[in-house]
This record gives C-alpha cells, structure tokens and sequence, in this order.
C-alpha cells in the first residue's frame, strides 16, 4: 500500500533549549499580539467618564503631590529646576517601569484559565503588556514634551535640552527590558508561591525610594549613595533627567551597568520562564 503523508497547517513542538525564544512563532502569532495590544489600552478607560483624560490625569495629581511632600515640606532640591517639570520627567519614567514589572508579575496567574484552553506562545502575554503599558507611555511623555515647551518659551533658561535627547529610545528599551524580566522572574516563580503577588506591589514602592524620582542622585551621599547607584533603574531616570532638564547626569558608565544588569536578568528570565512554561497548569 502506498503510504499517506499528511500535511500539518500547525505544528506544536516541545522547546529544544533554555534559551528558546521561538521568535518565529512570536511573529506567526503578531495579529494576536496586536489583538492584545488594543485591548489593554482600549479596556484602562472603557466605562469611565473621562476615558484617555486620565492617562494625563494619573502623572499630573501624582506630580503635584510630590511637589507639596518633596518640594514644600521636606524642602528637597530640584537643581534649580521647576518643580513640575523635574517630578514629572521622573514620574512618567517610573510610572511605565513599575507598570510593566506589575503586569508582568501576575502573567500566569491572571491568564491560567486562557492558557489552559489554547495554545499561542505564552510570551506574547508579557510582550503585549509592555506595548500597551509603551502606548501609555507616549501618552504621558507627550504631556510632559508640552511642559518643557511652555517654560522654555516663556523664558525659563534653567532648563537645558541636550543631544543625549537622541538616545532616549535606548533609555525607554533599557527600561521596557528590565520591567519585562524582573516581571516574568516574579511571574513564574508566583506559579508556586502565591505569597509573591502581595509582596509586588510592596517591593516596587519601596524600590522607587531607592531610584533618583523625587531627587537627584548627587543629593545623596554616604551608603545609600551606593545602595541608590546599584539599583539599575539610577542611570536611566538621571540620564532621561539629564536629556530633558539639564539636571543630573548622564554618565555612560551607568547606562552600560544598567544595560548589562537588564540583558542578565533577561537571559535568566527567560530560563526560568521556559522552564515554568512548561508546567505550570499542574501548580497554578
């Protein structure tokens, strides 16, 4: 008898390696991951009264707050800086980091009951939160691009643009790349120990304390100075400020720490993410 040979449209096998991205199925699956895209964005003002208003709303009255807590009361320098714009440029930056490594975080968790009915790389559920989260981002950034523009037209010369301005997409990916990993470290790991997921939202407010947002770096002297420049999120922020506002420092020294620290914990990430993938039904 002459045999058969079937053609498979779709074939799923088991990763080879660790380090197996399977980016060519990432990119088979790019229409989803769009899907998923627009409906994060869409879903963070669906059924409010003032839909993508609070995009803007969310950094000004977090801003303000700092001003009066930071500015006023504890009397913290800004460099000569206006307020607003110096706790602004450090909010927005915060903001996409922490809201990246908070999604991320919970990725098997919140989608057990999607991942458990169909199959779509599991990676394009983290990948299209820090898209969303990149969206948002240009939302807020924008705002802030209008703030610098008024105070340099009405004159304020403390504030000094830069040409490092053109490597602000390389601050923005470094950033992206540490909020995925760590998240996806703390997603898989969550699969086993639930305690993890109350302890996230913690450990990014305490991290925030330790990262130049409210002040400069150079404020800072004595061991928390060195606990505040181990931390790799110090290079980024200090380096957007420095673009920007002309404050702080924009040290290439600590952008390469910081660049190799995410690319670390992006490899490991992915281990232990790969590792996890493949059975975390039978745990979470």
């Amino acid at each position: 008898m002459e045999e058969i040979h079937e053609k498979w449209d779709t074939e799923i096998q088991p990763r080879s390696g660790l380090f197996d991205l399977n980016l060519k199925d990432i990119w088979h699956y790019r229409d989803l991951l769009l899907l998923l895209v627009k409906r994060d964005y869409v879903s963070s003002f669906k059924q409010t009264i003032l839909g993508p208003i609070w995009f803007f709303i969310q950094p000004i009255l977090t801003t303000l707050v700092y001003m009066v807590l930071f500015n006023r009361i504890a009397g913290l320098s800004t460099d000569g800086i206006p307020p607003l714009a110096f706790y602004l440029s450090g909010v927005i930056m915060w903001n996409y980091f922490a809201a990246c490594l908070n999604a991320t975080a919970s990725t098997f968790v919140a989608n057990a009951n999607i991942f458990g009915k169909v199959y779509f790389p599991r990676l394009i559920m983290p990948l299209s939160v820090v898209m969303s989260n990149l969206l948002k981002f240009a939302v807020q950034f924008s705002f802030f691009i209008i703030v610098i523009a008024y105070y340099k037209l009405t004159g304020n010369q403390d504030i000094q643009l830069s040409w490092h301005i053109l490597l602000s997409p390389v601050l923005v990916l470094l950033m992206a790349i540490l909020g995925l990993s760590m998240g996806l470290i703390i997603s898989s790991m969550t699969t086993k120990y639930r305690d993890l997921v109350h302890l996230v939202a913690f450990g990014v407010q305490l991290m925030m304390f330790i990262t130049p947002v409210v002040y400069t770096a150079s404020a800072i002297q004595g061991k928390l100075k060195t606990l505040i420049l181990l931390n790799p999120m110090t290079g980024i922020i200090e380096g957007f400020r420095y673009a920007f506002l002309g404050t702080g420092s924009f040290d290439f020294g600590m952008l390469g720490y910081s660049a190799i620290v995410s690319f670390a914990l992006l490899a490991i990430a992915i281990v232990i993410f790969n590792r996890v993938e493949k059975g975390f039904m039978d745990t979470v």
